[in-house]
């Protein structure tokens, strides 16, 4: 089996490669244009290559598909971050393109199902809790949110008319060792770590749910191997809400930080109130017990005290 996995040295995508590689009839190909990836990232592994390409390029991400002959694609490249996103809304249109190419390769190569990372951004400010996959509104306007709900409508478009398979994952945020420093888990630890000011927009009391990695990759690598969810949309995420400020909280007592909580002004727009999947279409992807917050950021704890 081969498989391209998309902003490959991203941290999600990453992850994802590091559990697929477990198994030793799969090859992986990543691609990745270095944005926000990070080479630090890439496996070093005999059946994983790297190729330094943007998907947005046609002409860069061609030659891939035509030369390796993929069974699958997880298409996990994108302009990602709240503030990127929002300081960036034309590079984060860009992506549209590189979901238009993938999608074109794919179904002229013969790719036999493509995973999309859309997000939990594209429900918006919630109408209800918890947020379901075909119950929930989907009304966001942020650049980031309408790009994701697009790639999705595209892959529903290709299955009609070229009978190209996909599974859509709402991902919902995700956190583990290899995540940016800009995101906030990785942020925070990073800051109560090195004893400096934990900055929190607003009165921290947006609401979060926080997925281990772990979790995250084996429910997306089990909806492949299970032929789950064909055709279909599922949230990826826990449902154990936090507020931001708990979360602060939470990590300064696991590291026993003498780091103070500061309070930034709120962000003007994109930083949702509150944020929380259903988790039964979930429950069926991981088939056990999700990884507690806790014992999450202990992982990521203990690996930066080594």
């Amino acid at each position: 089996m081969r498989i391209l996995i998309t902003g490959g040295a991203g941290f999600v995508p990453s992850s994802l490669a590091d559990v697929l590689l477990t198994n030793s009839a799969i090859d992986v190909v990543l691609v990745d244009n270095f944005l926000t990836g990070r080479k630090e990232n890439i496996p070093l592994h005999p059946r994983c290559r790297f190729i330094k390409c943007d998907v947005n390029n046609y002409n860069e991400i061609a030659p891939v598909f035509s030369a390796f002959g993929f069974d699958y694609v997880f298409h996990y490249a994108a302009v990602v971050g709240v503030k990127r996103t929002l300081d960036n809304p034309v590079m984060v249109l860009n992506d549209i393109q590189g979901i238009k190419n993938v999608l074109d390769l794919s179904k002229s190569t013969g790719v036999k199902r493509i995973f999309f990372s859309s997000s939990s951004e594209v429900y918006g400010e919630p109408v209800h809790l918890p947020q379901h996959e075909h119950t929930t509104p989907l009304n966001s306007r942020l650049p980031y949110a309408v790009v994701k709900n697009v790639g999705e409508s595209f892959c529903r478009s290709y299955q009609q008319e070229f009978n190209l398979d996909f599974t859509l994952f709402r991902f919902f945020n995700t956190y583990g060792p290899k995540q940016s420093p800009d995101f906030v888990v990785a942020r925070f630890i990073d800051a109560a770590l090195a004893g400096k000011e934990i900055t929190v927009y607003g009165d921290g009391q947006q609401t979060r749910t926080f997925c281990y990695i772990d979790d995250n990759a084996e429910a997306c690598i089990n909806a492949l191997t299970q032929n789950l969810f064909v055709n279909d949309v599922v949230n990826v995420g826990n449902d154990k809400a936090i507020t931001v400020l708990e979360l602060a909280q939470t990590i300064i007592r696991l590291t026993n930080s003498s780091s103070k909580i500061v309070h930034l002004p709120p962000l003007p727009e994109g930083d949702m109130t509150r944020r929380q999947p259903d988790i039964q279409n979930m429950k069926q992807l991981l088939k056990r017990d999700f990884t507690s917050l806790e014992d999450g950021l202990q992982r990521i704890i203990t690996l930066r005290t080594k």
